[in-house]
């Protein structure tokens, strides 16, 4: 979980720093710092979602559960 923060972290002080240094405005480094991983996070979505019914479409197996944990029983 700490690496999961860290890397969050880091991930909205790059976007800060660049937006800061293109624009020169705190403002609009603060808001890209927050808009743009959130954008990123959707576009993910989107693209695993894609993804999972090209593979369905070519008849590949389903990928494993995300969750190693959780087991199927007959």
């Amino acid at each position: 979980m700490l690496k999961t923060l860290t890397f969050t972290l880091m991930h909205f002080c790059i976007a800060f720093g660049v937006a800061y240094a293109l624009t020169g405005s705190v403002a609009t480094g603060g808001l890209v710092a927050v808009i743009e991983p959130l954008c990123n996070a959707l576009g993910f979505y989107v693209h695993e979602r894609i993804w999972q019914r090209l593979d369905r479409a070519r008849g590949e197996p389903a990928a494993p559960s995300r969750h190693g944990w959780q087991h199927r029983h007959a």
